[in-house]
């Protein structure tokens, strides 16, 4: 039996490659696969961060016209790739951030409909990944940036780099000058509103 990783973990950038690296959450874009390849990025604008479990339901991956399944690192990585929380199993997550962007954004409440538009404008540029320069000094914990080409996560006041295999080097959070984002600015909004959002301890020192 095959035992090399397959395709279907997700980087800071949206991308979905095969490596090693374990997630801390699952999560899906609706039907992607045929067979055990990917075919496509997204079926949709509707890109969900789920529990492991919930309720104890399983189900077999690769199944045909079932939605794929997708990990992430954890909960910051599925937000800079564009994800939000599921408002099922992850109801009270999702009212958190729902609410959180209403009241950062002053706006009223969003339908998840209105959610997913606004996210998938801020996530792609036809099918490039979209960035947001932005102020190193706006950037709460958990943003994702791009540093010299390398994804990496504001945490504790650094800027710890991302790999495929995990959290690595730490370099000093600038105080001036434009960081090119990845995490959408809704997301963004919603972290400084004070989302805590699940980071890996690997991140910190």
């Amino acid at each position: 039996m095959d035992s090399s990783p397959a395709r279907n973990r997700v980087t800071p950038l949206g991308e979905i490659v095969a490596i090693p690296l374990r997630g801390a959450w699952t999560g899906n874009r609706g039907v992607l696969h045929s067979g055990r390849e990917i075919v496509r990025t997204h079926a949709s604008d509707l890109w969900l961060t789920c529990r492991l479990e919930f309720r104890g339901r399983w189900r077999e991956q690769w199944l045909p016209r079932r939605y794929t399944h997708l990990f992430f690192h954890d909960e910051a990585v599925s937000f800079a790739a564009g994800h939000r929380p599921c408002g099922e199993c992850r109801r009270a997550d999702y009212v958190r951030y729902r609410d959180t962007w209403a009241r950062v954004l002053d706006v009223p409440p969003p339908s998840a409909r209105a959610v997913n538009r606004q996210l998938h404008t801020e996530r792609l540029a036809g099918r490039r990944r979209r960035l947001h320069p932005m102020a190193w000094r706006d950037l709460p914990d958990g943003a994702f940036v791009l540093l010299d080409d390398v994804p990496a996560v504001v945490v504790d006041g650094e800027l710890t780099e991302w790999t495929t295999s995990g959290y690595g080097i730490h370099h000093r959070l600038p105080r001036e000058g434009t960081a090119q984002v990845i995490t959408p600015p809704s997301t963004l909004a919603v972290l400084r509103g004070g989302y805590a959002v699940q980071i890996d301890p690997s991140a910190r020192r």
